[in-house]
This record gives structure tokens, C-alpha cells and sequence, in this order.
């Protein structure tokens, strides 16, 4: 299978809820194209549903060192930082994200990271 086969593989896999099948197809794509946004994102998006979110957060990074204006790279980034109670540092990349794209998610993850870093922490 050539790498195309296999991005469109697991973009299918991961397209119909099956997201540790995705990761099994497109590792080893991943250690071949280590500086390919598409690539790296779709790895992201699978590890970010299998909740192995240090390998996302990781990839989520990657994209964003490669590509500083990726919105959806910031998106994910914030997304998965939230998921490991990583409020503040969500609300960051949330912002950019928002800034650089009116996609209707970022803005309602914006706000659940607002209202977290708003809240008072109980002792």
C-alpha cells in the first residue's frame, strides 16, 4: 500500500468511528512523513479518540511549530489540553484558533476554557 492508500485508509477508519484501526494504518506514515501537516493531524485526531492524549498533544505541536497559523492544529492542541485539565493553557491556543478561523467549535471550546480558568478552585 503507497502512502496515499494509506492516508485515505485511515481517514476512512477514522470517518467511521474506528479510530484505533486509523492509528495502526497511519503510524508507520507518520515516521515516513514526520514534517507532513496532513499526515501528522490525522494522527493527532486518532490519538485524540483513542484519549491517548500525550501523542496528540505531541502531534498537535508539531503541526503547530511547522505551521504557526493551522487553526484546527490550535483547535485540536487546546481541545486536547483541556482534556487533561490543562485549562489555561487550553484558553491560549483556543484564542488563536478562534482568531484565525469562525469555525463554530473553537469559540464554544473557548468558552468551557473561559469558565474553567474563571472558576474558583476549591481548597
Amino acid at each position: 500500500m503507497d502512502a496515499v492508500e494509506r492516508f485515505r485508509q485511515a481517514e476512512s477508519l477514522l470517518a467511521s468511528r474506528n479510530p484505533h484501526a486509523a492509528l495502526t494504518v497511519i503510524e508507520p506514515l507518520v515516521a515516513d512523513e514526520p514534517d507532513t501537516v496532513a499526515v501528522l493531524l490525522l494522527a493527532a485526531r486518532a490519538n485524540f479518540d483513542c484519549a491517548r492524549l500525550g501523542q496528540a498533544e505531541t502531534l498537535f505541536r508539531r503541526v503547530v511549530e511547522l505551521d504557526p497559523t493551522h487553526h484546527y492544529a490550535h483547535a485540536g492542541l487546546g481541545r486536547t489540553l483541556q482534556r487533561r485539565s490543562r485549562h489555561r493553557e487550553a484558553f491560549v491556543h483556543l484564542r488563536l484558533a478562534t482568531a484565525l478561523d469562525s469555525e463554530p467549535w473553537y469559540a464554544q471550546a473557548l468558552a468551557r476554557a473561559e469558565a474553567s480558568v474563571a472558576e474558583p478552585r476549591s481548597a
